[in-house]
């Protein structure tokens, strides 16, 4: 799959700042405003859809080019059952790791597989608050979860993402974006098999190009995007 040489020149971009020609979580059938993350069913619906994406192991390969191999702290944002964690920690066995998410079911799956492992922490936490007091980092990495939050949301979690890393640290965020037209966010609906009737109720789809002119905007430095299938993508910036 591709890198994204293609792609316009970023613009700059305010904290409110949507795509104005396709709404496309207004055209979702379902999209509602209610947290279903605390509802174990969508949990694991959501892990069903998630492990079978087209291409993902691509992106999370490429990920881990991106981690520090002297990383001796990172943090995983929204860690769902602890797939990337898993990825991340076998790479960077001397790390030290920090497991956030807050929906049950995923703790519950976080607990189970690495409670037993000293250098791996599990903190409940709903990121569309602010971030707690965990210290700074050398590596944030994300994997499918940020599109969860509101627009504004993401960018001040941008924010404090930047904050919380030490100098030269990197944040690695692969995601769910937008598409730019509303056949293109079909034709990727028809890829992955699904009807716009079975999309993630709890998606807040936001397209890449504004999310990358936010990082910049925030102080990151050589900001890109390094990997995108359709509307699957991996940008990151490095303090």
């Amino acid at each position: 799959m591709a890198n994204c040489a293609h792609l316009a020149p970023p613009v700059r971009a305010s904290p409110l700042d949507v795509p104005a020609t396709f709404d496309q979580n207004e055209y979702m059938s379902n999209s509602l405003d209610r947290n279903l993350w605390t509802e174990p069913e969508h949990a694991r619906e959501y892990l069903q859809r998630a492990d079978s994406l087209p291409h993902r192991t691509e992106g999370e390969a490429t990920l881990l080019e991106l981690v520090p191999k002297e990383a001796n702290r990172i943090l995983d944002l929204g860690s769902g059952s602890g797939r990337l964690l898993k990825l991340v920690r076998k790479d960077r066995p001397q790390a030290e790791f920090v497991a956030l998410d807050f929906s049950p079911h995923m703790l519950e799956a976080l607990h189970q597989q690495f409670d037993a492992e000293p250098q791996v922490t599990v903190v409940a936490h709903d990121f569309s608050m602010p971030l707690p007091l965990q210290g700074t980092f050398d590596a944030v990495v994300s994997s499918f979860a940020i599109h969860h939050v509101t627009h504004e949301r993401k960018r001040s979690l941008y924010a404090e993402i930047f904050d919380r890393l030490r100098p030269g640290g990197v944040f690695c965020n692969l995601e769910h974006v937008s598409s730019p037209s509303e056949r293109l966010h079909l034709e990727f609906l028809r890829r992955m098999g699904m009807a716009p009737a079975q999309e993630d109720a709890a998606n807040k789809l936001l397209d890449l190009e504004t999310q990358l002119a936010w990082l910049r905007e925030i102080g990151f430095a050589d900001v890109d995007c390094l990997w995108k299938w359709r509307e699957l993508a991996l940008f990151a910036g490095v303090k």
